[in-house]
């Protein structure tokens, strides 16, 4: 016969396996799982990559110039408490969250814990974020101060043809690919920041204040006609209606006409603004 004393037993034990397995799903999470792919190179652990365009099956090392393509970082399928991968294929395993060991460079500078991290000009590598990059890998948790603390060395053509040595080390980062929070790319001089965002969410590039002013000038034209012509038209179909009520049909017929063509001239100024900022 199952007493109380023995029901509060069942219950406390059945709570205690619980909270175990809350804890070890939370743990599991905090490390994500790790997902086995296929690879025409050949990619180190720490290594920053992307989905191989085409293949979703296969990933490849992070170039600069395809930076929003960033997927996550090649780990050892031992430091991931759960991976998923295909036996009979020889791949490598990818992490997109959680904290693993990533190949960086002092490109940009001295890393400290607490920096963001994005791509370097090496395919693969990682380097000290700031303010013009809009995308970045994670958040370090340790530091690197360059050549006194590196585990290799490489040399680095920049865009000008002068080389430049710059040191690799892996470090821990915080993993969790997202939108740069200082990017500073939204910004334009002298202009209004929403007015910038809006523009570089419409262009889906970098703008000058000429073009966004330029802009705003033929959108606030267009309002200004759309609304005169309304206004003009409304203004004129009272008087009218006043002066001979048995023509409300033929001035309610105008009225929508008049309506129109606002709309058609808002609509075609709004269609200049955004050729104006695609082209």
């Amino acid at each position: 016969m199952l007493t109380l004393k023995r029901f509060r037993r069942a219950v406390v034990v059945l709570l205690v396996v619980l909270a175990c397995g809350v804890v070890s799903v939370g743990s599991a999470r905090a490390q994500n799982i790790t997902q086995g792919y296929l690879s025409d190179q050949q990619l180190q652990n720490g290594m920053i990559v992307r989905l191989k365009s085409g293949d979703a099956t296969k990933v490849e090392a992070l170039k600069l110039e395809h930076v929003s393509d960033m997927f996550g970082v090649t780990v050892a399928s031992t430091e991931s408490p759960v991976s998923v991968s295909d036996p009979t294929k020889n791949q490598v395993f990818v992490a997109t969250q959680g904290k693993y060991q990533v190949l960086v460079s002092d490109q940009n500078g001295s890393i400290k814990s607490g920096d963001f991290i994005t791509v370097s000009a090496l395919d693969g590598v990682g380097m000290k974020g700031d303010r013009t990059q809009e995308l970045v890998l994670g958040k370090a948790l340790a530091g690197f101060t360059g050549a006194g603390d590196r585990e290799s060395s490489t040399t680095l053509t920049e865009g000008n043809g002068t080389k430049k040595e710059v040191s690799l080390k892996r470090i821990a980062v915080d993993i969790s690919v997202a939108r740069n929070p200082i990017f500073s790319g939204d910004t334009v001089a002298g202009v209004p920041s929403f007015l910038a965002k809006t523009a570089r969410l419409v262009a889906s590039r970098p703008i000058t204040a000429v073009r966004i002013y330029a802009c705003l000038g033929i959108l606030v034209l267009a309002l200004l006609v759309g609304g005169a012509i309304i206004y003009s038209g409304v203004h004129t179909g009272i008087r009218s209606v006043g002066r001979n009520p048995l023509a409300k049909k033929s001035i309610m017929r105008g009225l929508i006409s008049v309506t129109l063509m606002a709309l058609i001239v808002v609509t075609i100024g709004l269609i200049a603004v955004y050729l104006l900022l695609r082209i």
